[in-house]
């Protein structure tokens, strides 16, 4: 038993690596979001130190992943997904992944938005989908600005000043897929 232990937590540091490596996070950013230090992080990742819970715990809140997955526990039978939406600048986020590091998928609802108003736009690294479930989006792309109807998508290039809401008074609903760089931009630094 101690050695299954020992191989499991042995198991950890690559694992913690890779999750980082994939996020795009340096050890110094990991650490703001987590409370936990630079040399803690790395003596983790290096496999020097043994994972705790509360280390644990803390990393799987940042990488919204489960601590099955940070220690490779098997995958239960159950591949649903129980999402807990939040909410940024008026729209509500649900949450349609867990575990993928590389891209990150949301069903949005979009309140209704003024058709003549401006729409904020920011750029930065990373790459955006978007496919309109309901409604109608306007998609604005740098100086131009698009309007999509239920069933069409777009993808772009965030480094592309961009920005969406919906086109009328009327609610939107959107999935959006943003790769990791877009997701920390837009959902955890608002």
């Amino acid at each position: 038993m101690a050695e299954d232990l020992d191989r499991v937590l042995d198991a950890v540091a690559p694992r913690l690596r890779e999750l980082r490596r994939r996020r795009g996070s340096t050890l110094a950013e990991l650490s703001s979001e987590t409370g936990i230090s630079v040399s803690t992080l790395s003596r983790l990742e290096s496999g020097l130190r043994k994972p705790t819970l509360d280390l644990l715990i803390r990393l799987a809140g940042a990488y919204r992943a489960s601590l099955d997955d940070l220690v490779g526990a098997p995958q239960i039978a159950d591949p649903r997904i129980h999402p807990k939406p939040f909410y940024r600048k008026g729209r509500a986020i649900i949450p349609l992944t867990r575990n993928n590091p590389d891209v990150h998928a949301y069903k949005m609802v979009l309140p209704g938005h003024p058709p003549d108003a401006p729409i904020e736009q920011g750029a930065h690294e990373g790459y955006d989908w978007v496919y309109v479930l309901s409604g109608r989006l306007r998609l604005a792309l740098g100086d131009e600005e698009i309007v999509l109807e239920a069933g069409e998508a777009a993808e772009f290039d965030t480094r592309v000043p961009h920005g969406f809401a919906s086109a009328s008074a009327e609610p939107a609903e959107v999935i959006n897929l943003l790769s990791t760089q877009g997701e920390r931009v837009h959902l955890r630094s608002a």
